[in-house]
Parts: C-alpha cells; sequence; structure tokens
C-alpha cells in the first residue's frame, strides 16, 4: 500500500492527511483532505545555511482553477500572480509557523500549499496552516510546532467550528485562530459589531476544539518523523558582551536617547550613543580589522536596548515617546483635503499619519473575482499603499506587497461591517489609504482615515469605526499592555493585537503573539483596554465630522434608480443596442439589471433625469381609463392610430371618430392631426383601443375586441338611421 492516511474529527466532518503517497522527493509532503477541498502542502529546505542575518521563510499558497473544474479567465488561460485571497491564504500560514523555528535559524526554507481540489463549501485557507504543521513536523526541518488552525463562525447565537461557506453567510463572525498546545499564537478576524466576550469566549473556543488536530499530527511525527538536522551555529559572543554593554550605556545616557519623544531624532541619537560605545571597546587603529566583532557589539547593544526599554515599561510606566501605558498619542484630522476627491480626510496620531481617499463608481467599476470562490465581484474595495518616503527610507518601488495586502484586507474588514447594502447606496465604493508617515499601527491610522473619507463623501455609514493597535510586555508574572504601539514597541514587545471597532463592538480584529501565550485574563483586559482607547479616537473624529454628510460631494457622480417591467428590457436596449447607446449618449451610463432595475449614473444631475425621463417613457405601460394628447401617425380603412407616448400605439375605429356616420377615417383625421383621447381596453396582447372622451355617451361604445367575431379590426357596426 502506498502511503499512509491518519483521521481525525473536526467540526462534524473528517479531516485526513496522508503522506508517503506523492511528491516523495521533498523532506516533508502531505495532502490533507476536509469535505472534498484537498491540499498539496510541502516543506523543504536547502542544506547550507543562509548568509542573510533573519529567517528566510517564503511561504507560497498556489490556486489551481482545475480545482472547482474552471479554465483560468486569463488571456494566456493559465494561473498568474496569486490573488488576494491566495496570498491572504499565505499570510495565515506564515504567520503561525514563522515563530516557531529555532533561534537562529537561516536556512532557506520554502512552504507551498497547492489546492487540488476545492468543493467551495469547506475553505482552503484555514486548512493549509494544518498541512504544513504535519508537513514540518515529519520532516527534518527543526520547528518547534505541531500547530493547528480553525475558523469560528456564529450562528444563530451558537459557536460553529470551521463553518461552510453557506454558514459563513449566516454568520455574524469570522474568527480564524492558530495555536499550540498550550497557546493561542494568531488571531485574525471580521465581525458584524460584536462584543468583547463574544470574541473571547469564540477564541477559547477554537483553541479547545484543535486539539485534536494537534494530537493527530503529534502521532503522525511519532510515527514517521525524521530527524532533525542540526542548525550550523556560529559562536555567539553576545552574551557575554550584553552585562558590560549594559552598564556602559546606561551610564551614558541610554535611557535619555531611548526617551527621545521623535523617531528620528531617537534612532540618531540611540545609533550615537552605540558608536560611541563601539569605538570605546575597539582602539581606532584595529576598527578595519574588528568586522566581526563590531557586528557582535551591535546586536549586544540591540539586546540592551530592547532590556531598558522594556524595564521602563514594566516597573515605570514610560514609554519611548514619554506616554504610560493608556494613553493614545496626539491626534489631528482634516476633512476635504483634496478638491476633486468624492471623499478625503488626514487622520494624524503621533508620528503615523494616512490619508484617506473615497471614490464612488457604478457597478462597472466592480472588482472582477477569478479565484475559487463563489464570488464573482466585489462592490467594495481598500487599498493600502505603503511607500518608502512614510519611513524616511529609500527602497525599489513595485507591485504590491503582501503585507499592504495584509494590511489592507484588516482595514477592509473593519469598514466593510458598516457600509449600506448595495440596494440602500447602490455605490461601488473604493477607499484608497496612502499612508505619508509610520511610525506604528498605520493600518489602524487607514481604518479610521477611511473611515472619515467616506463620511466626507456622504457615504450613509451605520456607524464611524476606529482602530487602535495594542501591544504587551510580560516577564513571568508581571506585564503591561500598552495603547497605541510604536513601531519600536512593536519590535521589542510580545504582541501585537489590532483591534477596530465602533461604539457598538468589534468589527475585525488581529493579533500576532511572540511569547508562549497569553491567559484568557489578559486578553480580556487588552480587549478592555483597546476599547477605552478605541472610544478616545471616535471621539476625536467626532469632533471633526460626527456623521456622515448630508449630500454627496459636488464632484460625487449621481445614480438614480427606476424599476421597469423586466418584459421592457429589451426595448432600453433597442435593436443590436442602439437604443441604450442613444440614452447613453446623452451623458450617463446605464445598468440593467434582470429584475427590472435600471440604474442611471452621471455626473450630471441634469443629464440623469432626462435619460430617466427617456427610459420611462419607453418603458410605459397603457392603463384604461388613462387619456392622452395623441398624434395620428397612420390611417386604414378601419380607424386611425394614435401615438400615446414614445413606442406606444393605440386604436381609435372609425365608429368611434365622429356621432355622425363616417364614410372614411381621413374625412375626419389625417396623419399629423392632434387630439384628446381615452384607453377603454387593452387585450392580451397589449393592443389597445381608444375613444374620444368627449363623444363617450353619445355613440354606442364598440365592444372589447376579444368579443369581436375573428378580433380583428375590420368591420362596421349597424347604421345608427
Amino acid at each position: 500500500m502506498i502511503g499512509k492516511t491518519f483521521t481525525t474529527m473536526l467540526g462534524g466532518r473528517e479531516l485526513s492527511i496522508e503522506t508517503g503517497k506523492l511528491a516523495k522527493l521533498v523532506s516533508g509532503s502531505v495532502t490533507l483532505r476536509y469535505g472534498d477541498t484537498m491540499l498539496l502542502v510541502t516543506a523543504q529546505a536547502r542544506e547550507e545555511k543562509s548568509p542573510l542575518d533573519f529567517l528566510p521563510l517564503t511561504v507560497e499558497f498556489e490556486e489551481r482553477h482545475y480545482a472547482v473544474g474552471k479554465i483560468p479567465g486569463s488571456f494566456h488561460r493559465r494561473e498568474g500572480r496569486p490573488g488576494e485571497k491566495a496570498i491572504l491564504g499565505a499570510r495565515i500560514t506564515d504567520r503561525q509557523i514563522r515563530p516557531l523555528f529555532p533561534k537562529g535559524y537561516r536556512h532557506e526554507t520554502q512552504v507551498i500549499i497547492t489546492v487540488i481540489s476545492a468543493d467551495q463549501q469547506n475553505l482552503p485557507d484555514v486548512l493549509g496552516p494544518i498541512g504544513a504543521s504535519a508537513a514540518l513536523s515529519i520532516s527534518d526541518i527543526p520547528w518547534g510546532g505541531p500547530t493547528a488552525c480553525v475558523r469560528v463562525g456564529q450562528v444563530d447565537g451558537q459557536y460553529v467550528l470551521n463553518p461552510t461557506t453557506e454558514q459563513l453567510n449566516r454568520s455574524v463572525l469570522d474568527l480564524v485562530v492558530a495555536g499550540t498546545r498550550d497557546a493561542v499564537m494568531m488571531v485574525e478576524a471580521g465581525a458584524q459589531t460584536v462584543s468583547e466576550e463574544l470574541i473571547v469566549g469564540a477564541i477559547e473556543f477554537a483553541h479547545a476544539e484543535m486539539q485534536g488536530v494537534i494530537s493527530l499530527i503529534e502521532t503522525m511525527r511519532a510515527e514517521l518523523g525524521q530527524e532533525k538536522f542540526n542548525i550550523l551555529a556560529e559562536g555567539d559572543l553576545t552574551p557575554d558582551l550584553v552585562p558590560e554593554l549594559a552598564a556602559a550605556a546606561r551610564s551614558s545616557g541610554l535611557r535619555d536617547a531611548l526617551l527621545t519623544t521623535k523617531k528620528k531624532e531617537r534612532s540618531a541619537n540611540l545609533k550615537a550613543l552605540r558608536d560611541r560605545l563601539i569605538a570605546a571597546q575597539i582602539p581606532e587603529g584595529e576598527m578595519d580589522a574588528a568586522e566581526a566583532r563590531i557586528a557582535a557589539l551591535k546586536t549586544a547593544f540591540g539586546k540592551v536596548e530592547k532590556q531598558e526599554l522594556r524595564r521602563l515599561i514594566l516597573e515605570e510606566d514610560m514609554r519611548a515617546d514619554g506616554r504610560n501605558s493608556k494613553t493614545v498619542r496626539p491626534i489631528w484630522i482634516e476633512t476635504r483635503s483634496l478638491p476633486r476627491a468624492h471623499g478625503s480626510a488626514i487622520f494624524t496620531r503621533g508620528e503615523t499619519q494616512v490619508l484617506g481617499i473615497a471614490t464612488l463608481g457604478t457597478e462597472r467599476d466592480n472588482l472582477l473575482v477569478d479565484d475559487l470562490t463563489l464570488d464573482d465581484n466585489d462592490k467594495f474595495l481598500l487599498h493600502y499603499n505603503f511607500p518608502p518616503y512614510s519611513t524616511g527610507e529609500v527602497k525599489r518601488m513595485g507591485g504590491q506587497s503582501r503585507r499592504e495586502i495584509g494590511h489592507g484586507n484588516l482595514a477592509k474588514r473593519a469598514i466593510r461591517a458598516v457600509l449600506p447594502t448595495f440596494e440602500e447606496f447602490p455605490y461601488v465604493i473604493r477607499v484608497v489609504g496612502e499612508v505619508l508617515e509610520s511610525n506604528g499601527s498605520s493600518s489602524m491610522a487607514t481604518v479610521c482615515a477611511g473611515t472619515l473619507a467616506l463620511m466626507d463623501a456622504g457615504v450613509p455609514l451605520k456607524a464611524p469605526v476606529a482602530g487602535v493597535a495594542m501591544g504587551l510586555v510580560i516577564e513571568g508574572d508581571k506585564y503591561r499592555i500598552l495603547t497605541d504601539i510604536l513601531g519600536l514597541e512593536d519590535a521589542l514587545g510580545d504582541m501585537d493585537f489590532k483591534v477596530c471597532g465602533s461604539e457598538h463592538g468589534i468589527t475585525a480584529l488581529q493579533m500576532d503573539i511572540k511569547v508562549g501565550g497569553i491567559t484568557p485574563a489578559i486578553m480580556r483586559e487588552a480587549l478592555e483596554q483597546a476599547r477605552v482607547g478605541r472610544l478616545h479616537i471616535l471621539g476625536k473624529m467626532a469632533e471633526v465630522l460626527a456623521a456622515p454628510r448630508a449630500e454627496l460631494a459636488p464632484t460625487a457622480p449621481r445614480i438614480v434608480t427606476i424599476k421597469i417591467n423586466p418584459e421592457l428590457i429589451g426595448k432600453v436596449i433597442g435593436p443590436g443596442g442602439k437604443q441604450i447607446r442613444e440614452l447613453e449618449a446623452l451623458g450617463a451610463q446605464i445598468t440593467l439589471e434582470e429584475d427590472g432595475t435600471v440604474r442611471i449614473f452621471s455626473a450630471d444631475g441634469a443629464a440623469a433625469e432626462a435619460v430617466k425621463a427617456r427610459i420611462e417613457g419607453l418603458t410605459r405601460t397603457a392603463k384604461i381609463g388613462e387619456e392622452f394628447e395623441g398624434t395620428v401617425v397612420k390611417t386604414a380603412a378601419f380607424g386611425a392610430f394614435i401615438n400615446l407616448f414614445p413606442g406606444q400605439d393605440g386604436m381609435l375605429h372609425i365608429s368611434q371618430m365622429s356621432e355622425e356616420r363616417v364614410n372614411a377615417v381621413e374625412d375626419v383625421l389625417n396623419v399629423g392631426d392632434k387630439l384628446r383621447v381615452k384607453i377603454v381596453n387593452v387585450d392580451d396582447r397589449g393592443k389597445i383601443d381608444l375613444v374620444r372622451p368627449e363623444l363617450e355617451g353619445k355613440i354606442a361604445p364598440r365592444a372589447p375586441r376579444e368579443a369581436r367575431p375573428g378580433g380583428d379590426r375590420g368591420g362596421r357596426p349597424p347604421r345608427r338611421d
């Protein structure tokens, strides 16, 4: 028998992990199946150590369209660059496995997740981390797992583990949790404004439910796991250097350098102090020959800097910019910053600044989706841009980075929860967050700037939302939770916990933990401190713009929506699209839906109203009893055809033209004559009979067409003499 399969139950469905059958030349390879969703996950590392001074780990999430029986929609009909959902799936796996590689591990490592079957009900993004955990656990790669990852929804007041797509559409929560046997490591969520307690309960539920998967992978490792290769460790000089360097740094002004308020000045002061200390350790003439020792001293200084910053926070409740642990940095806000944008705002918090821009478009502007999901378009777009100048650096600029996509997705989830439905506000909405300055929490500033830009544009949000990034410093039993963290506190702290929401509850969150785990009590305390910080920020936003503007910006386009009989859509389009082209030539875009909904989009309100009037005329339905000032457009032996409104004629029979007998229609009416007429009958084919209102009661009414012999237009009534 080829391969071996391990199974467990997860969320009421079987999860199976098979190894030894596919991709056998790689260090670790598994095939994971959940329902009819299947993933091939491989893990491989280079034998030689990388010269890089960081962990060279890459995680790829590959979607194959054959997994859902589709041919790719690209020009070349093959998969191209990963889409947004694939990149987000890779980030979930990366954030779960990266912290568990050994300290000093520098071997280039690659984890590739390939979706080879997708049933579009069991989502693959949370299965990839499980496959990566299994592949790494049985491989020869040093790694501290296993881990597991699950999704939690809440449907009808009950937590649901790994909800299907259908259940997720009804859920108020979409929470992804990754963890080890003992600790939660990563959390990501979008929510429909839920309480902090609901979030904590869902995290605890997820961690308990993932234990069966962790046990399964431990069994795999025990039975099939390879011996881990040795890391080629180089002599680390820093432990011996740290105590001496720490004493010298503290006596030379390390505290003052760390407590410099401005980021650039702080960095300059710390670098100057470091260089002075290194120069004191190495004679000037030996600097060129002491490259290794200089590198070791720089590393040691970094450790000293981290130790002192953490000491200041824990013992003195003092942070690098002079705040205490619960204080939010100063905020200033400006709206209507760009004259031509539909909505714009600048949100500045300390040394983090984001320009938010909102643009309104038509259905033609929606994002076409060509991935493995059931979605085919997206009507809300949020793009987060992080240029190098925002951190005072020079870097190569290219396409959007994975970090930008991840941060943008978090902000998008936070704001999406408060958007009106498309039926309530029929615009495609794009928000752009341009990060102009960054010193921590730029994604949360994007939530604030994006919300303000949407309100500035007049988008009727259910409630304003704001975001705040929380940090943590923990040593043994002593800890300090930090509100609105700086970039330095993110780098040297133990947690990055971003929380977004309105005054009513949470709409999105993301948590990455760098230590063994935090207790539910600490998590509750962090969420409560985040709630207080969020309400403070919302208050500052309300001082500038408390609610969406009552009117759209003058530069924003207008959308007029009308409903027509679906059977008359063809009249609006016209032969070969001739009619709709003529309508759009009036200065508008038109979209039509199968249910008869017509949306007219124009930057010129008068043009939109003109097109609306034309369409209403084209699709107007005649009703019995209505009167019109009509025009004769054709005559026949039996009567005259009268145009009532564009595209609709009725017939006035010769017997209904005069009190006197009429021998020829032309004796009374000619083409081009105008007269008032009234509808007296509309048959099942839409044919209309007319009378002259002033003659009603004076001449005998004509029998309805369906009651006439043959139902034709000919014949005369008996003479009335």
